[in-house]
């Protein structure tokens, strides 16, 4: 494939410097085609290099906002604050008309098996046609990649290096760093001074980039507000996202992991703090009616019950909470399937 476009860039100088040998009426008309050439080369270099190749063009990169509406809604249970900030930062992000001078970053935080990573697959497919596999998606696991402290100069490094040429090779990049509470304090620092208003050398843009960080920091703190408003006769899905913001914000800075005292918190780098909220016994039951359904079955709401039991357990402070969420049924519901 770049042999493939090395001849067309080939082809295109020579059919400049052969107009330049003609005469200077003729090389008036050369210097117009030339720069037709030029201009056209993209167009050219869509309809053949990349069609066979991903590249970063709205082919690859549909950013297609309603195809992740549509799995949010099919597939998401318990999170309406995420459903409503997510897409709205997306749309924003994506809209033509912006002038933001930042990429966008966003933070998750949440207990285990309430949607973090699930959500931010189903961004990575609804953005890239590739989904998860795209060549413009980076994703790191702070256990496998960032775990050593007394690596974190390395860390640093690495990060900014990765970050920069993956947005020179293409401006639409997403960068997903998962388990950030299992990261040392300090490995986000190089990359605080390259997301803080575009401050990226060699004058690359970063703003069409999109970070996002997945951290069970503040899970704890999240079962705790939600309880209260719950106890205190508020209905759950009227619940705001200023009831979280600043308690994420906080815990993030101050408990153990990549978040604590960062450059990204203190220079107000991140643009949302999104909550996941604890999921309850109901949503448990719909992520196991989706797994079913996902083999093609409708089960019984015995077989559903039966499940629960072996699957979900509860809270010790209020009883109302899957302490796993979702994160156990997909493997569960297999074994039963394959069982009957």
């Amino acid at each position: 494939m770049h042999r493939l476009l090395c001849i067309l860039c080939i082809f295109s100088l020579s059919l400049q410097c052969v107009l330049c040998l003609l005469d200077p009426v003729s090389l008036t008309i050369g210097a117009g085609v030339g720069l037709g050439a030029l201009t056209g080369f993209g167009f050219l270099k869509d309809q053949t290099y990349c069609r066979f190749t991903e590249c970063c063009n709205e082919r690859y990169i549909p950013g297609n906002i309603n195809k992740l509406k549509s799995m949010l809604a099919d597939r998401l249970y318990g999170q309406h604050i995420v459903v409503q900030q997510l897409t709205s930062a997306l749309e924003a992000h994506f809209n033509p008309k912006s002038s933001s001078r930042k990429p966008l970053v966003m933070s998750f935080h949440g207990t285990p098996g309430t949607g973090k990573n699930f959500v931010s697959d189903m961004i990575a497919e609804a953005l890239y046609e590739n989904g998860v596999k795209s060549r413009f998606v980076h994703k790191y696991m702070g256990r496998l990649h960032f775990s050593l402290e007394k690596q974190v100069d390395y860390y640093n490094h690495r990060i900014f290096k990765d970050v920069v040429e993956g947005i020179r090779d293409c401006p639409r990049s997403l960068f997903i760093f998962d388990e950030v509470d299992k990261m040392p304090s300090g490995v986000f620092e190089s990359l605080a001074a390259l997301v803080d208003y575009n401050a990226l050398p060699d004058n690359l843009d970063g703003s069409k980039a999109i970070f996002i960080f997945l951290s069970n920091t503040a899970g704890v703190q999240i079962s705790d507000q939600l309880a209260k408003l719950l106890m205190n006769g508020v209905l759950r899905d009227s619940i705001k996202l200023s009831s979280f913001e600043q308690i994420l914000e906080k815990a993030s800075y101050n408990l153990e992991g990549g978040f604590k005292k960062a450059g990204l918190i203190e220079q107000h780098v991140i643009d949302h703090y999104i909550p996941y909220l604890p999921l309850e016994k109901q949503h448990v039951r719909q992520c196991i009616a989706a797994e079913f359904r996902k083999w093609g079955r409708n089960p019984d709401e015995n077989v559903i019950d039966s499940l629960l039991q072996d699957v979900i357990t509860y809270d010790r402070g209020y009883g109302l909470f899957a302490t796993s969420g979702c994160k156990t049924i997909e493997k569960k519901v297999a074994t039963e399937v394959w069982r009957n």
